[in-house]
């Protein structure tokens, strides 16, 4: 796709924010996680591969999961941990992929662990109480080595799933549902003490948060909330949320799908930011460096990996300096 001689359907306008392309020719990429040697992994979710890619554009899978693997995060045990979806049926036009509904070979969705050493994929997690895990979508890990993870559902062609969201320990002893049902739950994340728990709603284009009672557990409001959450921001544009990270100083940074670009909303719910990048798919971001200003971010629809300096630093993610490589 050529964004420099004028614009394709598939690019919002411009002006676009500055950025620097890394890769191409991704499987509609998501969920980086910035490596210490300013490499960067992530997810491939059409080629269902968990990849690596370093600084010079080089990529270099390191494990085929299969499905839909859609949100990673780096464990205590140094281990990458992926939300699978469990797969995609896929509208593949010139310069454009868009997901659309289950794939057909569909079995369920899970939670995995990757061994980066290795290549080895174990599965952790593909129920909860009994129920299939039907679209996990993206994950945080807390300070205690707990995890909170959105599950989307799925679309078929006359009907869809309810969405919830789960905390869960990474070695397969503790699943546990924390809020349901919430529609469309995509992005997520925790507030810089973690006192916070953020949930970005994809339809609905609204992002919620919920204040933790303990690990894994929230306060859920009454009615009128529709979820149990505390409405934080809603755009006043057309916008469909996608996954989220948190800068340092508590702002949350939302990847918009339709006007692509990263939405930067203050705690207050105040948006701070609309920074605009040429995709209609910005799914998610990460940051690194020494600094943490540096900022990786997904344009899924045309399969790039972009690079650019962000005004602000991000927030460091717990045990992203123990990944084993």
């Amino acid at each position: 796709m050529d964004i420099q001689n004028g614009e394709t359907r598939f690019c919002p306008p411009g002006p676009y924010h500055d950025f620097e392309v890394v890769a191409v020719d991704l499987g509609f990429p998501e969920g980086p996680v910035a490596l210490p040697d300013g490499s960067v992994l992530l997810v491939e979710i059409a080629n269902g591969d968990l990849t690596r890619i370093y600084p010079s554009g080089r990529k270099h899978v390191v494990a085929h999961v299969g499905g839909g693997p859609n949100g990673a995060a780096v464990g205590p045990d140094g281990a990458v941990y992926i939300c699978n979806n469990g797969g995609f049926t896929w509208d593949r036009e010139p310069g454009m992929l868009r997901p659309t509904t289950q794939a057909a070979d569909y079995a369920g969705g899970c939670i995995e662990r990757v061994d980066l050493r290795t290549g080895t994929v174990d599965v952790i997690y593909t129920h909860c109480d009994g129920k299939r895990l039907n679209g996990p979508n993206d994950l945080v890990f807390d300070r205690q080595g707990g995890f909170y993870f959105t599950d989307y559902g799925k679309r078929r062609r006359n009907e869809i799933d309810r969405g919830g969201v789960y905390y869960a320990l990474p070695d397969g002893s503790l699943i546990r549902p924390v809020i349901f049902p919430i529609p469309f739950p995509n992005g997520i994340g925790l507030s810089p003490d973690e006192s916070r728990l953020f949930v970005a709603e994809t339809e609905t284009g609204r992002l919620w948060s919920y204040s933790i009672l303990e690990p894994g557990k929230v306060e859920i409001l009454p009615y009128p909330s529709p979820n149990g959450g505390v409405f934080v921001h809603g755009s006043a544009r057309y916008q469909r949320y996608d996954s989220l990270k948190v800068e340092e100083d508590g702002t949350i940074c939302v990847g918009t799908l339709y006007q692509g670009g990263i939405t930067c909303v203050a705690p207050t719910g105040t948006e701070r930011d609309f920074f605009r990048f040429p995709d209609r798919s910005i799914t998610n971001l990460c940051f690194g460096s020494q600094d943490m200003r540096t900022a990786w971010v997904t344009l899924s629809t045309s399969g790039r990996l972009v690079r650019t300096h962000w005004p602000r630093p991000g927030l460091r993610l717990n045990f992203s300096d123990r990944v084993l490589l």
